[in-house]
């Protein structure tokens, strides 16, 4: 049974992917030590914290083997017997230092991206024969692995989910006050949550409660996340003025979400779908794309509703249903809460999470 846990990351972003290891070591603390990007953005969540992290620099391919150098020292200074990784790119990194080490850890990947093509070749081969486990974060991730990865050098892959926050949740009153400040007053409010660039559609979201308000409903999206593309934030802001409210970068993203009638996922390929659980989670009706992630979390007419992916005008026809039906809204609310705390309950997933890596 391993003892050590290293949590490996060195993406420089900050997005779900890096904020989910960062919560996975925080939740193994003692057991754990974390490896991060010297330049990245996840060194703000260690500095002046009881977390224990040692951070190495983003080196390009030709010197990637002394970052592998510096990450085998490590793991046989701290005798770590488990390497988890999460970022694909990493995992050449991780399978390096393993043959470097002494200790030889086990190493573990949480695949928290699709896979789209064969792994055949020398190079993964040589990778996955040296990859002991893979975390998928969805079944759809796991058929895929089992798809592309041969057998003969597929390690043994499970499903973990990503696990949300239980959110601290407003007063009436409160939200109340916020939805007044922001200009949401009385209108029917769909939000949507996440980077702001084209593939997240938060152009989708904007056209069909336009629609709406063709249509007699006062309605208005709250669109939070700061902007990758800012030419297209720009563009959003002309065109939708009338109904758009941006937020931008925000701490407080599922309270702005429990200010929302609805919240809509609206990614063209979306592979998980924390956002929907976080709002499911405030008690809000989610609405999301019928592809990928979102068919593992959201039950079509039971805890929400799915509309057919990058579709405006079938998103509209949802939107006006639940802008309507109050009632249809509370009981897809109320049973999106109860499936999230059941299943995507972020302290069940890290105990699941520590109990994997503690018998690999």
């Amino acid at each position: 049974m391993a003892n050590k846990i290293c949590e490996l990351c060195l993406s420089p972003d900050l997005g779900g992917l890096e904020l989910y290891m960062m919560r996975a070591s925080h939740y193994l603390d003692k057991e754990c030590i974390s490896v991060i990007n010297e330049n990245g953005k996840l060194k703000s969540y260690y500095e002046n914290t009881q977390y224990r992290y040692r951070t190495l620099k983003k080196r390009n391919i030709l010197f990637s083997w002394l970052n592998a150098r510096s990450l085998a020292r490590i793991i046989d200074d701290e005798e770590i017997d488990v390497l988890h990784l999460h970022w694909t790119k990493d995992l050449p990194l991780a399978i390096m230092a393993k043959r470097i080490s002494k200790r030889k850890p086990r190493v573990v990947q949480s695949r928290h991206m699709t896979m789209t093509r064969f792994k055949d070749d020398f190079y993964h081969r040589f990778l996955y024969k040296n990859l002991d486990m893979m975390l998928a974060v969805t079944q759809q991730v796991k058929t895929q692995i089992e798809k592309f990865i041969p057998e003969e050098i597929r390690p043994k892959v499970e499903v973990l989910y990503i696990g949300a926050e239980q959110p601290v949740i407003i007063s009436e009153e409160e939200k109340k006050t916020r939805r007044e400040q922001l200009g949401l007053d009385q209108s029917f409010t769909v939000g949507i949550v996440g980077r702001i660039e084209a593939q997240k559609g938060q152009h989708l979201v904007l056209e069909a409660v336009k629609k709406l308000s063709q249509i007699g409903i006062d309605a208005k999206v709250l669109i939070v996340g700061h902007a990758m593309d800012e030419g297209y934030l720009q563009q959003l802001k002309d065109e939708y003025r009338d109904i758009g409210i941006f937020t931008g970068f925000t701490n407080e993203a599922q309270t702005l979400m429990q200010l929302c009638d609805v919240a809509v996922l609206a990614t063209e390929k979306e592979t998980f779908g924390l956002v929907l659980i976080e709002a499911m989670m405030c008690g809000v009706c989610v609405v999301a794309s019928d592809s990928g992630g979102p068919l593992e979390i959201v039950d079509d007419e039971i805890n929400g509703l799915l509309f057919k992916t990058f579709d405006s005008d079938d998103l509209s026809v949802k939107l006006e249903r639940l802008a309507y039906d109050t009632h249809m809204r509370f009981e897809f609310a109320k049973a999106g809460q109860l499936k999230a705390m059941e299943m995507f309950e972020s302290q069940k997933q890290f105990k699941l999470l520590q109990q994997t890596l503690l018998k690999v």
